[in-house]
């Protein structure tokens, strides 16, 4: 159950919240609500690439009995970033990028653990879709361990879009899976980059895969035929910090 505090209740309430700036996570509308209020509100949600979800009453009322007049959002523990102007500033910073894309990760804990790996790798920012991501918690920022209080965050209506972005700005994609044919440890991952990572169920979405510029696997040895999304996360960002860190021509110990 959210805390109370956390909560906005009602059309105007939210509108005023969207006004001055306020980070909303997610926003519950009445599912048969049709009024010109609603559907004001609805446009700036979109506007601002909010994730909105249509529920029932009964769904409502459960939350508050307050006059929420068919409208319930939830604040969010973070201020979002934009990745379009985030990613100037690291080249001019002379660095080369290195972002986490998340597919469909909806446990808080997962994204929290990822979150912590990618913060601890230098990791620029994370990029998160509008819909079917987790909600940025209190059990989110404490599974990061305060990371999310320190790496970017960047929510945008698809992956897709986005992916297209950061490939027209220099990055490769490398998305893990395990049916790719070479390892990550195989796999030229220096320069700038951008390791897209799936669900545990679903893994990543087809489109994704194939915008992709290699896909990259992470050998295993066991019985058990995946890992965790938040190790495999680990795994694959200090596997680019370890091959960047490689001086050109240094002879093996």
């Amino acid at each position: 159950m959210a805390k109370r505090d956390s909560l906005i209740f009602g059309i105007h309430p939210v509108l005023e919240a969207l006004d001055s700036g306020r980070e909303l996570d997610k926003v519950l509308v009445r599912r048969d609500a049709g009024s010109v209020q609603i559907k004001q509100l609805l446009d700036q949600l979109r506007l601002h690439e909010i994730p909105v979800q249509r529920v029932p009453l009964e769904k409502l009322n459960s939350i508050t009995y307050k006059n929420h007049q068919g409208v319930v959002a939830y604040l969010s523990e973070i201020s979002y970033s934009n990745i379009t102007t985030l990613l100037p500033s690291v080249y001019e910073a002379g660095e080369d990028p290195l972002i986490v894309l998340l597919d469909g990760v909806s446990d808080v804990r997962n994204f929290g653990a990822i979150a912590r790996s990618a913060e601890c790798a230098g990791a620029h920012a994370i990029v998160i879709p509008a819909a079917g991501s987790a909600r940025i918690n209190a059990d989110a920022v404490k599974a990061s361990a305060g990371a999310l209080h320190r790496i970017p965050v960047c929510r945008h209506g698809d992956l897709a879009s986005i992916s297209r972005f950061l490939q027209e700005s220099g990055l490769r994609l490398f998305a893990a899976t395990e049916r790719a044919e070479k390892s990550c440890f195989e796999t030229d991952m220096k320069g700038p980059a951008g390791i897209i990572l799936g669900s545990e169920e679903r893994g990543i979405a087809a489109a994704l895969l194939r915008m992709a510029d290699l896909h990259v696997s992470i050998p295993l040895k066991g019985h058990i035929s995946s890992l965790n999304v938040s190790v495999a996360a680990g795994i694959l960002l200090f596997e680019v910090i370890r091959q960047r860190s490689i001086i050109p021509g240094a002879a093996a110990g």
